[in-house]
């Protein structure tokens, strides 16, 4: 199935739609994304929108339609995709880091409110990962990416099976007692040195 998360109207109906042909929900991951990189005096108030319309406010509604199905049968486990902008000061990207950010607080407040419900939430923040929409924010910023190579001790990037790894393991039994809380898989960006 197709959806658009902007259409924050019809989230509850996508969900019952996956709920009518498959069963139930079980896992959801909030992974839609799209990227604004311009200076914050060249931002206008509508990329700001656009870029919170997908992560923050697609995510949070799609969330909130999957909560009763899961709710029912008390048990789910809901990711939303951070980014590294959530924990460091990045340039040119004011937009994509606030809605990172925001993810991360949603993360924590959904996990106070339905963890009883016998729901987990968490969030992943991915380092620099190579795919198409990291690509379009680099490619044409040699010096960006020499910073951010600089800053990651493997000295790489991450592949998306890294964070499809990650997501496995939060949504399985392994991490049963794993709540609440945003792991970071950045080639160790984040630690500092």
């Amino acid at each position: 199935m197709v959806y658009d998360v902007t259409d924050t109207d019809n989230a509850k109906g996508f969900i019952d739609r996956i709920v009518s042909e498959y069963g139930s929900i079980d896992i959801l991951i909030n992974n839609a994304g799209r990227h604004c990189k311009k200076q914050v005096d060249d931002m206008t108030v509508q990329d700001f929108r656009d870029i919170m319309d997908v992560h923050l406010y697609g995510s949070f509604t799609l969330s909130q339609a999957a909560i009763p199905y899961m709710r029912q049968k008390k048990s789910g486990s809901i990711v939303f995709i951070s980014s590294m902008s959530a924990f460091l000061g990045m340039t040119q990207v004011s937009a994509y880091g606030s809605a990172k950010s925001a993810l991360r607080g949603l993360t924590r407040c959904l996990a106070g409110d339905i963890s009883k419900d016998g729901i987990r939430v968490n969030a992943i923040a991915p380092g620099f990962i190579d795919t198409p929409m990291f690509h379009k924010a680099v490619d044409s910023d040699l010096p960006r990416q020499q910073k951010i190579l600089g800053h990651t001790p493997m000295n790489r990037y991450g592949s998306p099976d890294d964070i499809g790894w990650a997501a496995v393991y939060l949504c399985s039994p392994a991490a049963g007692f794993v709540n609440g809380t945003c792991i970071t898989v950045d080639g160790g960006c984040s630690i500092g040195f």
